[in-house]
């Protein structure tokens, strides 16, 4: 059955199965073959190419682009996943607009970058496509390396040490792997269920055993992990959210984004989520505009990103504000939930202007109140309960250059760490920079 969006509350089915089909169909669609020869034609293929020095991940990107050029898509996608194993997610879901492309030359001059995160994505997807694994493991080490948590910078560095000949044990909390690209995007950057497809394939290059419903501090501890095996990386993402702390927050309706996200993201029916008529979203990140964009999609009649700050300061990016305006969703900065209003369940949002004085963020006296029948929260996450002894930077885990932490034989990568962006091409960067750093230290060849 389907209700009208200007239903008031909170709701399933307020538009057509047809239509959130639609709406949820892949932002971006892949490259045909010919369509790609002609993206790679755009390429200069600089000899000093910013776009590489962009790449976290250093991905060689006038190689691969030749490479696609020429007829080779295979060899494009075995130069891309030398540097980036997960390189056909992050192809999807890089904010290559403000990396390799920004800095691209045709962006330069012309205002119109080579679009690098789709050639990627087809060369990618041309070799996954095919069953092809293009490494092979080299000879057992017989060191054992235990990996905490099957996201990107977990499965980046597990992928690297099981080509290097070690065997390494996955310990992941929950009852899927692929963390953030799993359970943390917005549905219509990664369609039918890529994730967990780039799983399978990542672990065709045998030697890694994932063990699901197993959490640090509960069904495993440091301690346990450090006795058992020869080295130790975590890699478990920020697994507790920031609070408002508001009267009201308890109220019905009143949700982490990163919660509604992930339930997006393994509903088998979307048209069978509920989604309020008017929505509040706080914060100004990715996070943000995930969940405005998805709930507007859903068919929410009215969606409003409020953030504190002025919209130069926002965490996401350009393109994806812009993205957040065309489907509907209005952004307001410069203001700061003061109140949440309601008896028993959510019913509005109250907020108070803010200025920036002297680099300093100051609370205005005057207010406006938004009508709201779901309230999501998306003011960042944090890192969660830590063992005992590990060094923390800024609420992190301090790392040195090599991901190495002030416990002997336990690195660290990902957003748990300290000194990367919490995106998902530098989480696998310093997953597969930890590997290498474990297999110098266990091979007595640092």
């Amino acid at each position: 059955m389907v209700h009208s969006n200007r239903e008031n509350g909170v709701s399933s089915g307020r538009i057509a199965p047809a239509d959130v089909q639609a709406n949820f169909s892949d932002l971006h669609p892949a490259y045909d073959e010919h369509e790609a020869l002609v993206a790679a034609d755009r390429c200069y293929f600089c000899h000093d190419a910013p776009c590489m020095t962009a790449c976290p991940t250093s991905i060689d990107i006038p190689l691969f682009i030749r490479q696609i050029a020429t007829g080779t898509a295979e060899a494009a996608a075995k130069t891309i996943l030398d540097q980036n194993i997960l390189g056909g997610m992050c192809a999807r879901v890089c904010p290559t607009e403000t990396l390799c492309e920004e800095v691209c030359v045709r962006e330069v001059a012309e205002g119109k970058p080579v679009e690098i995160g789709r050639l990627q994505r087809f060369a990618t997807d041309t070799l996954m496509a095919k069953g092809l694994h293009p490494f092979v493991r080299a000879a057992e080490t017989g060191k054992q390396i235990a990996v905490v948590g099957a996201g990107p910078s977990g499965l980046a560095c597990a992928h690297r040490l099981a080509m290097l000949g070690h065997n390494v044990v996955v310990f992941e909390a929950r009852s899927k792997g692929g963390g953030l690209n799993e359970f943390g995007i917005a549905a219509y950057k990664s369609t039918n269920d890529f994730a967990q497809k780039e799983l399978d394939w990542l672990m065709a290059i045998g030697g890694i055993e994932i063990r699901y419903q197993q959490a640090l501090g509960q069904s495993i501890t440091l301690d346990g992990l450090q006795d058992d095996f020869d080295a130790v990386f975590l890699g478990m993402g920020l697994t507790a959210v920031n609070a408002l702390r508001l009267d009201g927050e308890d109220k019905t309706n009143v949700t982490d984004a990163v919660d509604f996200i992930a339930d997006l993201r393994q509903a088998s029916d979307l048209t069978a989520l509920p989604v309020g008529r008017r929505v509040v979203v706080i914060g100004g990140g990715m996070t943000a505009i995930d969940a405005g964009v998805q709930a507007k999609l859903l068919g929410a009649e009215d969606v409003t990103i409020v953030y504190r700050r002025g919209q130069e300061a926002m965490a996401a990016s350009k393109f994806e504000q812009d993205l957040a305006r065309q489907k509907g969703v209005t952004l307001i900065c410069n203001a700061t939930p003061v109140g949440i209003e309601g008896n028993g369940s959510l019913t509005a949002v109250t907020f108070a202007y803010t200025e920036t004085r002297d680099g300093k963020l100051e609370t205005l006296d005057e207010t406006f109140t938004l009508p709201a029948d779901q309230l999501f929260k998306a003011i960042g996450q944090k890192l969660g309960d830590t063992p005992d002894g590990l060094t923390l930077d800024g609420g992190k885990i301090a790392v040195n250059d090599a991901q190495k932490t002030n416990l002997a034989n336990v690195w660290a990568g990902g957003d748990c760490a300290s000194g990367g962006d919490d995106l998902t091409v530098t989480a696998v960067a310093e997953g597969r920079d930890a590997a290498m750093d474990i297999h110098a230290t266990l091979t007595g060849a640092s």
